[in-house]
């Protein structure tokens, strides 16, 4: 797989130029059968005013892991990926360092698609536990 696998995160970072991914500094790191990685600092500009990682930006973390997972895993030359649910649950603050986002998929049908995000600190620890369902449109 590492060749495909540098092909997925070569992709995936070059379409993530110039969106919220860019804006974030959210950079994909890993890649396998079954599942994506992505990285993004814990910096002031990811901040809620007392100063710890905003819950939006770990969702909107989750959502771009997700769905980035959703394309690659599913035929994206033959449908549409749309998320259309997410939900998070946060239980650890972060201050500094990296957070590191990994989807992986819970139930893959025709139409509609559960992934889970755990959203963990350097040291591996839970900040996140996101779900994701996106839904398969058939691009006419």
């Amino acid at each position: 797989m590492s060749q495909d696998k540098e092909k997925i995160l070569s992709i995936c970072n070059a379409i993530s130029k110039g969106t919220l991914m860019e804006t974030l500094d959210i950079t994909y790191t890993d890649a396998g059968d079954d599942f994506l990685i992505a990285r993004m600092p814990v910096t002031p500009k990811v901040y809620q005013p007392d100063g710890v990682l905003h819950g939006g930006a770990t969702v909107a973390l989750a959502e771009s892991v997700g769905s980035a997972a959703a394309h690659i895993f599913l035929d994206s030359k033959k449908y549409y990926v749309r998320g259309i649910e997410i939900a998070a649950n946060h239980v650890k603050g972060v201050k500094e360092g990296y957070v590191y986002a990994k989807a992986t998929i819970l139930h893959k049908g025709r139409t509609t698609q559960l992934w889970e995000i755990r959203i963990t600190n350097q040291e591996d620890q839970l900040i996140s536990n996101c779900k994701l369902t996106t839904i398969a449109l058939p691009k006419e």
